[in-house]
């Protein structure tokens, strides 16, 4: 078995977004996790980890706004420094949507670490002065909409098998517009132009996964150039992504209902994927499945 690459991961986001879930999910897949860790010392906290000594080991902190608001700035410098020592790094950021935030926060009753006039103003002051930090994150996850179970899963996708430094972990999920778009995607391609297997009494219950719907799909002629369209764009796009340092890609595929089309598409982008080395994994968020 290949040796791994130290790896510090930074863990932040918004308060409420599901941090500790997420620091004990990291814990449980072999990572020490220290909470709470203002980003000025992430080098010092290595260093003592011994994180650029140990092969294989790996470290998560926890940075968020009890940290210290910080800026991309100084996060980014404390990073710059831990990889020309060798050290491999990621960026998780954990957001949600005001209403879920506002939501969790109503229920656990504890006050916001940005203090404003509301709970609101709190969210929406945390969320302007994290702007950098998350367009930066190597990893961006929505936790609006996942559970517990959820969140850890997602997880375990991205850190339980670590693949090379410059192998591309990329994930197709489909999904339905009339059911909101995922807010974490890198790419979203939209395929509601296609004929409808829903309007076909006997594919109607089926799902793109079944092979019935999926001929039906991906045997128009506009279905297959679409796919050799994407197909030739991400070839194109993801050595590049990969050279520029983003280690993740995630890739929505969406159609009406995100149940027949959105599938179809994503399994066979998935499958493609795949084939040319990819790490791939393909979720389908409203099939049901």
């Amino acid at each position: 078995m290949a040796e791994q690459q130290p790896m510090v991961v930074v863990l932040t986001g918004l308060a409420g977004a599901g941090r500790s879930t997420a620091a004990k999910a990291l814990e449980d897949l072999g990572f020490f996790v220290i909470d709470n860790l203002p980003p000025k010392l992430l080098g010092r906290a290595a260093e003592l980890a011994d994180v650029a000594d140990e092969t294989g080991a790996r470290l998560a902190v926890a940075i968020d706004s009890r940290s210290g608001l910080l800026t991309f700035s100084e996060l980014e410098n404390e990073l710059l420094h831990l990889e020309r020592d060798g050290v491999r790094t990621l960026t998780v950021f954990l957001d949600a949507d005001d209403l879920a935030l506002v939501h969790r926060y109503q229920e656990n009753r504890r006050p916001h670490p940005v203090r404003a006039a509301t709970l609101e103003e709190s969210i929406a002051t945390e969320r302007k002065l994290l702007a950098d930090v998350r367009g930066n994150a190597d990893v961006l996850i929505d936790t609006t909409d996942l559970n517990v179970h959820d969140l850890r899963r997602r997880l375990q996708e991205a850190f339980e098998a670590p693949t090379p430094r410059r192998q591309m972990k990329v994930t197709v999920a489909s999904f339905g517009f009339k059911h909101g778009s995922p807010r974490d995607l890198d790419l979203v391609f939209d395929v509601r132009f296609l004929p409808n297997p829903h309007w076909v009494p006997e594919l109607r219950p089926l799902t793109g996964i079944d092979a019935a719907v999926a001929d039906y799909v991906l045997k128009d002629e506009a279905a297959m150039e679409f796919v050799e369209r994407i197909d030739g764009l991400l070839e194109f796009l993801v050595p590049r992504y990969v050279d520029e340092g983003k280690a993740y890609l995630r890739i929505g595929i969406g159609c009406t209902g995100g149940r027949h089309r959105s599938v179809a598409i994503a399994e066979e982008l998935g499958r493609r994927l795949g084939e040319a080395g990819n790490d791939v994994t393909v979720r389908h968020r409203d099939s049901g499945i």
